[in-house]
């Protein structure tokens, strides 16, 4: 296959699986270098990713919507909440039993620290058009985010955690348990205050996709090495 040939089929079909990389961790707590660089950096664009979403305000993905709905109950930073439901998600592993990573702790500290970051220094968009637009990038922020420290091998975050090891207990499909995890979160953070709209409906319809497109770039740079 050409050059040309395997970029398309990236674009078109994106990737259904992790790709090997020179980076992944063989150790859950001992990156190399390279690994903890891609981790910092693909967790920095995640919480870049969802502060976008944020400021674009046409509405959150799932989550950042019940964090966004703490905050306007609490008064606490958006970045905080975030970390605030990290954190008990996170609790949620005991009883599950499921092992955390290095990936896993700074998952909580990152996303939380740059999305409140991102939505403290950039103003709100007002233009729906330009919103949709900032939206949509948002979404493959994350989906470029997700296939970097994912890639890594250092534990999964503390929503993937709980979203697997209830798939592993249970028995019910993976894809059941994240759209009832989701819908509860998006109803929970809704009833709290937080922002739904548009932009819940692009992070819905394309993060899976934009997930699967990155994995497929990330697959065809490390062949490339």
């Amino acid at each position: 296959m050409s050059d040309i040939a395997s970029w398309r089929e990236i674009i078109l079909k994106g990737h259904k699986t992790f790709p090997h990389t020179s980076w992944a961790s063989t150790h859950r707590w001992k990156p190399s270098p390279t690994a903890f660089f891609i981790l910092i950096l693909g967790l920095s664009l995640f919480g870049v990713g969802e502060g976008l979403l944020v400021v674009a305000g046409i509405g959150n993905s799932p989550w950042v919507v019940l964090s966004e709905g703490i905050t306007i109950q609490t008064g606490l930073n958006i970045g905080a909440s975030t970390a605030l439901v990290s954190v008990f998600v996170f609790l949620l592993w005991i009883p599950l039993r499921e092992k955390p990573g290095l990936g896993t702790v700074m998952n909580i500290i990152v996303i939380a620290a740059v999305l409140g970051i991102t939505v403290e220094l950039l103003p709100p968009v007002t233009d729906f058009r330009i919103a949709v637009l900032v939206a949509i990038t948002g979404v493959l922020m994350v989906g470029l985010a997700s296939a970097l420290y994912l890639t890594t091998q250092l534990g999964p975050g503390p929503r993937d955690g709980l979203m697997t090891s209830l798939h592993n207990k249970s028995g019910i499909r993976v894809s059941r348990v994240r759209l009832m995890l989701e819908v509860s979160v998006l109803t929970m953070g809704w009833l709290l205050g937080g922002t739904v709209g548009l932009g819940t409906v692009l992070f819905a319809a394309g993060i899976g996709r934009a997930v699967a497109l990155w994995l497929g770039v990330v697959a065809r740079l490390a062949q490339a090495r």
